[in-house]
């Protein structure tokens, strides 16, 4: 079997994270071991192919903001919507409480 692509394995991680969490797009990274890619797991969100039941709306930056930016074509007010939907307060300007909703991965078993 193939391995996974580096979108998958960001995919999949993005999967795991419950409705009503937030995780970082440097949380993402670190869990599947490409500690300082942040920006490259943002990259692997804009290529989902939408619709997707891949949760992406609930990653946002390490300022805890969602990162607004005419490059996102709409999908950063998309992403507040999504997440105001869950029961997370976003204002006008994208911030959230990060530290109230951030998302605790699970650790896998030493040994």
């Amino acid at each position: 079997m193939a391995e996974a692509t580096f979108d998958q394995r960001v995919w999949y991680a993005v999967a795991q994270i419950p409705a009503g969490r937030l995780a970082t797009y440097g949380q993402i990274a670190e869990l599947i071991g490409a500690y300082g890619c942040a920006r490259q797991v943002g990259w692997a969100l804009r290529r989902l192919p939408l619709p997707t039941p891949v949760p992406w709306h609930r990653v946002v930056n390490a300022q805890g903001r969602i990162s607004m930016s005419p490059s996102r074509e709409g999908s950063d007010w998309m992403q507040r919507q999504l997440l105001l939907a869950e029961g997370i307060a976003v204002d006008a300007e994208g911030r959230l409480p990060l530290r109230r909703y951030l998302w605790k991965a699970p650790q896998p078993p030493l040994g």
